[in-house]
C-alpha cells in the first residue's frame, strides 16, 4: 500500500481517537437540526412548494445539512495554516508526496470519520420526528458519490485558503472571509431554492453550492438533482477546477516560502 492511503488511515484514526466528543458535536448538530426544522416549517406553512421543495423535503434538507456540518467542514479551517505560520510547512514540504496530495488524504480520513461519528445521529432523529424523504437505491448510489465530490470540493476550498497564508502570514481575515460565504452559499443558512430569482440562480452556480444544495438536491430528487449526471458533472468541473488552482498556487508558494525567525 503507498503512502496516502497510510495518511488518510491515520487521519481517519486520529479524528475518531475522541468518540464521546463527537457524540457530543452530534447531539449538538441534532438540536440545532429541531430549531431550524422548526423555522424552515413556518417557512414552508406560509409558502407552500417554495423552490419546488414539499415541507417534508424542506425538513429532510435540514438534517442532512445538519448532518453534513462536520464531513465537509463547512465552518472551514485546516491545521496546514498553523504550520505555514510556525514554519512547520518546511518538513511538509521536504515529504516525498506532494503538499497537497498528503493534506487530500489526511482530509478524506478526516471527513469519512466526521461522517461516521456525526452524521447519523441528526438525521436518525430528524426522520423519527418529522416527516422526511429517504432516497432509493439508485438515488442512494448517486448520494454517496455526491458526498465524495462535496469532500473534494470543500478540502480544494480550505486549501486555498490555508495556501493564502504564505502570502499574508495571518488567514483568520481570509478564513473568517470564507466561512461566511460558505455558510451563506452552500445552502447551511436557507436551502438555496429560496433563493429569488437571478440571485438564487448565481448562488447555486458558484462552488459553495457543491457542499451541500447540490448533494443534498441529489437525495431529494429536486433541483439539480432532478438529473444526476448533470449535478455530479456540476461538482466534478467545480473539485477540478479548485484541486488544478490549488496545485498552481502550491508551486507559487514553494517560490514565496517564508519561515518566521530564519
Amino acid at each position: 500500500m503507498g503512502v496516502l492511503p497510510w495518511v488518510c488511515l491515520y487521519g481517519y484514526r486520529r479524528h475518531t481517537a475522541y468518540p464521546l466528543a463527537s457524540a457530543a458535536e452530534a447531539v449538538t448538530n441534532t438540536v440545532f437540526g429541531f430549531i431550524r426544522a422548526y423555522v424552515l416549517l413556518a417557512l414552508w406553512d406560509a409558502r407552500p412548494g417554495l423552490g419546488g421543495y414539499d415541507a417534508a423535503d424542506a425538513v429532510t434538507f435540514c438534517f442532512l445539512t445538519q448532518a453534513l456540518i462536520g464531513p465537509v467542514q463547512i465552518f472551514g479551517g485546516m491545521e496546514l495554516s498553523r504550520r505555514i505560520r510556525d514554519g512547520d510547512v518546511a518538513i511538509d514540504l521536504h515529504r516525498p508526496v506532494g503538499l497537497q496530495a498528503w493534506w487530500l488524504a489526511d482530509d478524506l480520513g478526516r471527513a469519512a470519520a466526521a461522517l461516521l461519528l456525526r452524521g447519523g445521529p441528526p438525521l436518525l432523529a430528524g426522520a423519527l420526528v418529522f416527516p422526511f424523504r429517504w432516497p432509493g437505491p439508485a438515488a442512494s448510489a448517486a448520494f454517496a458519490v455526491s458526498l465524495v465530490l462535496a469532500f473534494l470540493v470543500g478540502f480544494a476550498l480550505r486549501y486555498l485558503v490555508a495556501l493564502g497564508t504564505f502570502w499574508l502570514h495571518d488567514d483568520r481575515g481570509l478564513s473568517t472571509v470564507a466561512v461566511v460565504m460558505s455558510l451563506f452559499f452552500s445552502g447551511m443558512i436557507l436551502p438555496l431554492v429560496a433563493f429569488p430569482g437571478a440571485f438564487g440562480d448565481v448562488a447555486a452556480a458558484m462552488p459553495w453550492s457543491a457542499l451541500i444544495q447540490v448533494p443534498a438536491d441529489v437525495w431529494l430528487g429536486r433541483g439539480l438533482g432532478a438529473d444526476v449526471p448533470a449535478a455530479l458533472a456540476f461538482q466534478a468541473g467545480w473539485a477540478a477546477l479548485l484541486l488544478a488552482g490549488g496545485a498552481l498556487l502550491t508551486r507559487a508558494a514553494r517560490r514565496k516560502l517564508v519561515v518566521h525567525g530564519g
